[in-house]
């Protein structure tokens, strides 16, 4: 699921956060460098309107995101402070909203045939009333209520988050919900160090500086197992941040692209096996290789036929893409 609306430009302030805005594009195109994908097989995300937004999020907060300095703290590039709104909302908010939309049509797609990849989103620092660390829609949360809500025969998820972060928007979200199992790896020392949404956490994996890769693979594949064995969803959300590649300046890990590439691989793996619906989103990673592993990372589940070509890559024709934009994004 991919728009170009995903992709952040605006006279260069976008550099200003060390995220690379327009790396969802970039694993578009090495996709179709490699032939995995054409134009026919993308999925085009539609933005989340208003209406579904309130789905989750509080009347309160959309308003709070019209004065341009909330955005800019959001984000954490202060000269988006001093740009009008309506700037603001269509060069910055807009990409948001888009990407959230297509992590909501991601998730229908997911129940539908198995698994999904939304090429943005994971914006798991923001939950119902507050947004931060550049996340200004919860469309984690978004994605599972409105499978809660609207499809039949999904009452139980879990979210596997295996961003560098720690997820605590989604946590908060689902503080006291008995549907939603929540599984969370992250560098214990950075950002946000969110104590009260760390008692949602049903299975807490927390990492040590510079944590490399056998360690953490270990760690990923009996926590995975152990959380899929104690739980049984009927989908899960993988928030496949890779700010925990060597190198990135806010992950503070040192897991190798290969490690990063072999993570997804036992998480698709885990699901795919129990077959258990998979929708996965791509959340944090601030390096300008990051959408290459992306791409190499999907282009090595699709060769282990982790990504089965006959259910999920039937060309989705418009009347599916309304039936699926109907069914959420009314």
């Amino acid at each position: 699921v991919y728009s170009p609306d995903y992709n952040i430009t605006f006279m260069g302030l976008e550099k200003l956060h060390p995220f690379d805005a327009g790396k969802w594009g970039k694993v578009i195109n090495f996709l179709k460098e490699e032939k995995l994908i054409a134009d026919d097989l993308i999925v085009q995300a539609r933005e989340a309107t208003d209406e579904d937004l309130l789905v989750v999020h509080t009347r309160r907060y959309l308003n709070k995101l019209k004065w341009s300095f909330v955005v800019a703290t959001i984000t954490e590039i202060p000269p988006v402070a001093f740009l009008p709104n309506f700037v603001v909302q269509r060069k910055v908010l807009k990409p948001l909203r888009t990407q959230t939309g297509g992590t909501i049509m991601a998730g229908k797609l997911a129940v539908d045939r198995g698994w999904a990849i939304n090429v943005g989103g994971g914006f798991h620092h923001c939950s119902s009333d507050k947004g931060g660390g550049f996340c200004a829609y919860a469309d984690i949360t978004l994605a599972i209520k409105f499978l809660f809500e609207r499809v039949q025969g999904v009452s139980r998820a879990t979210i596997i988050d295996l961003d560098a972060h720690q997820g605590n928007g989604h946590e908060r979200d689902f503080m006291d919900d008995p549907r939603v199992y929540i599984m969370d790896a992250y560098n214990r020392y950075i950002y946000p160090g969110d104590g009260f949404a760390k008692r949602a956490i049903k299975r807490k994996v927390e990492l040590e500086w510079g944590t490399e890769d056998t360690e953490y693979l270990q760690k990923v594949h009996t926590h995975v197992e152990g959380a899929l064995n104690e739980f049984k969803p009927d989908v899960i959300v993988y928030n496949a941040g890779t700010d925990i590649l060597d190198g990135d300046p806010l992950g503070g890990l040192a897991i190798s692209p290969q490690g990063i590439v072999k993570r997804d691989e036992l998480v698709f793996k885990a699901a795919r096996s129990r077959r258990i619906p998979i929708l996965m989103v791509t959340s944090g990673g601030y390096q300008k290789r990051t959408a290459r592993i992306i791409a190499d990372s999907i282009l090595n589940l699709h060769s282990l036929g982790l990504l089965d070509r006959e259910r999920a890559f039937i060309p989705v024709v418009n009347s599916d893409l309304n039936l699926a934009h109907k069914h959420l994004l009314k």
